[in-house]
C-alpha cells in the first residue's frame, strides 16, 4: 500500500480543496488528489509556469488562495494524479495513476468533488479545428494567457459566454459576434437572484458594456447552426430560435477563423454512479445528479459528495459546501463542529440559490436537438453520427445503454462524456420520453484511460505458469 489516510478527497477545486483544509483543521489525515498540476480545478486554474507575470482577476487571486493555504496545510496533495478505481471493503481503496505508474492509497471517508464538464450540442462541422468549448476556452484563458483566434464567434448559455468574449477581448482578439439562445427576457427573469449577488451583476453588466462599445454585435435567441472549412474554420453559420429552440430557416453567415461553443455544464457523476450512489434528474442542477445532502452525506456509507459533481451551483457554493462537508466528516470522526457547520450552511444555501438560477439559463429545450443533422458526427471517439443513432433506436435501443450496446457510442477514449447527453436527447426525440426517464448509461472502471502495465501492476512474466503444450 502507498498510503492510508482518514479522508481521500477526489477533486481539488473549490470544493474539494475546501473539504481538505476543513477536515485538516481537525487533525484528521487528508489526501488530496487531483488531475491538474496544481490546485484550483477549472475555475481557479493556476497560470502555466511559462507565465512571469500577468494582472490579477478574482478567480487568479481565489486560486492563489487555495493554493497557498493548502501549501500551508497538513494536507497531503498528490498533483497530475487520475483516480481511475475505487472499491469499498474496510474503508476505501483507491487505484492512483500518476507519472506512468498506479499506487493504491486507502482511506477511512471518501469525498468525491469531481466537478462539472460542459455539453456542446454537436452540430454540422462542430469537430472542426478551430472549434473550442467555452469551459475549455477559460482554460486556454486561465491557463496560458491566450485566445483561441484572431476572429471569433462566440456562442453559448448563461453568464459563461459573455465571459469568455469579454476575455477574448482582454487578451488582444477579435470577437465577430457573440450567439446565445437566451432572449432578453431570460435573463429579466433572473433578475431577482442576481440582485441577492450585487457584484457578480455589476461585473456581468461590464462585460456586456465592454461589448457593446466595442461595436460586437450580440444575437439573442439565436444559435449556431453549422461551422464552414475542412482543416479550419473559416465562417459560422447561425440563425434564430423559436421559443422552444427550434432553429428558423433563414441563416446569416459571417466569417471567422474561430468559434467557442457551449450549452452549459454537467455533473461529472461517473464515480458517484460507479459506487452506488442513486441518481436523480432535476435539470436546474445541469441534468443528473447523484443523492447527496447539502453536507455531502450520501446513502453510501463513508462516501461524501460536494461540488458541482453534485449539482451545478457555482464557485461560490462549491466553496461553502466543500467546508461543510470537511466538518460534517470531521463531526463523524468524532470532532465537535455544530456552530461551524450552521454557519456554512447558511452561506451555501445563499450561493446555492444563485447557482441554480444562473444553471436554469442552459436548460436544453426541445428544439436545440434539431440543430444536429443526419451526418452531424454525434460520438466523436467512434465517428457516429446522428443518423446512426437515429437507426439504432428503430431498431428497438430505447436507452444510453442500448445505444452503447449496439453502435459503441460512448466506449471511446472519453467513455462517453462527450456524447451522452446528445444521445439522451436523440432517444428522447425518437421515443417520446422525456429527458428524466433516459438514464445515463452504466458506468464501469476504469474511469479513465489507464496503461495495460500500470493496471496489471509489477510482475515478473517469466514467472507466470505456463503449462507445457499437450502431447500430439
Amino acid at each position: 500500500m502507498s498510503g492510508d489516510y482518514d479522508v481521500a478527497i477526489v477533486g481539488a477545486g473549490p470544493a474539494g480543496g475546501n473539504a481538505a483544509l476543513a477536515a485538516a483543521q481537525h487533525g484528521l489525515r487528508v489526501l488530496l488528489l487531483d488531475e491538474q498540476p496544481a490546485a484550483g480545478g477549472q475555475v481557479w486554474r493556476a497560470k502555466s509556469s511559462a507565465i512571469l507575470a500577468a494582472p490579477a482577476t478574482e478567480e487568479s487571486t481565489a486560486g492563489t488562495s487555495l493554493r497557498n493555504r493548502l501549501a500551508q496545510s497538513s494536507v497531503t496533495h498528490l498533483s497530475g494524479a487520475r483516480v481511475w478505481q475505487m472499491s469499498q471493503d474496510d474503508g476505501w481503496k483507491l487505484e492512483v495513476l500518476q507519472g506512468g505508474s498506479s499506487e493504491t492509497y486507502t482511506a477511512k471517508k471518501l469525498v468525491l468533488a469531481t466537478g462539472a464538464r460542459e455539453y456542446v450540442q454537436p452540430v454540422p462541422g462542430w469537430t472542426t479545428p478551430g472549434v473550442i468549448g467555452l469551459a475549455g476556452a477559460t482554460a486556454l484563458f486561465k491557463q496560458n494567457l491566450r485566445a483561441p483566434g484572431q476572429r471569433t464567434v462566440v456562442c453559448g448559455t448563461g453568464p459563461l459566454v459573455f465571459y469568455v468574449a469579454s476575455e477574448i477581448r482582454r487578451l488582444g482578439g477579435t470577437v465577430a459576434a457573440v450567439i446565445t439562445p437566451n432572449a432578453r427576457m431570460d435573463w429579466a427573469c433572473a433578475t431577482p437572484a442576481l440582485l441577492h449577488r450585487p457584484a457578480l451583476l455589476a461585473r456581468g453588466a461590464l462585460w456586456v458594456a465592454d461589448l457593446k462599445l466595442a461595436g460586437v454585435p450580440i444575437y439573442w435567441q439565436h444559435a449556431v447552426t453549422g461551422v464552414d472549412g475542412d482543416t479550419e474554420v473559416t465562417a459560422v453559420e447561425f440563425a434564430p430560435l423559436s421559443h422552444d429552440w427550434t432553429p428558423e430557416a433563414s441563416r446569416v453567415v459571417i466569417r471567422a477563423d474561430s468559434l467557442c461553443l457551449g450549452n452549459g455544464l454537467i455533473p461529472q457523476i461517473e464515480a458517484a454512479q460507479m459506487l452506488g450512489v442513486p441518481l436523480t434528474h432535476d435539470a436546474h442542477l445541469g441534468g443528473w445528479v447523484p443523492r447527496a445532502a447539502p453536507d455531502g452525506v450520501t446513502d453510501v456509507a463513508g462516501l461524501y459528495l460536494c461540488g458541482d459533481g453534485a449539482g451545478i451551483r457555482g464557485a461560490e457554493a462549491a466553496v461553502h459546501q466543500g467546508t461543510l462537508t470537511g466538518l460534517r466528516i470531521a463531526a463523524d470522526m468524532g470532532f465537535d463542529t455544530s456552530t461551524a457547520r450552521d454557519s456554512s450552511r447558511a452561506l451555501w444555501a445563499r450561493a446555492a440559490r444563485f447557482g441554480r438560477a444562473m444553471t436554469a439559463l442552459s436548460i436544453p429545450r426541445a428544439g436545440l436537438a434539431r440543430l444536429s443533422k443526419d451526418d452531424t458526427v454525434v460520438c466523436r471517439c467512434e465517428g457516429i453520427t446522428k443518423a446512426g443513432i437515429t437507426q439504432e433506436i428503430t431498431h428497438g435501443a430505447g436507452s444510453c445503454n442500448a445505444v452503447k450496446s449496439g453502435l459503441r457510442a460512448g466506449m471511446g477514449p472519453c467513455g462517453g462524456k462527450f456524447c451522452q447527453t446528445a444521445v439522451a436527447q436523440i432517444i428522447c426525440t425518437e421515443t417520446g420520453q422525456d429527458v428524466a426517464q433516459v438514464a445515463p448509461p452504466t458506468a464501469r472502471p476504469p474511469l479513465c484511460p489507464v496503461p495495460l502495465d500500470a493496471a496489471a501492476g509489477a510482475f515478473d512474466y517469466h514467472a507466470l505458469p505456463i503449462p507445457k503444450p499437450a502431447p500430439l
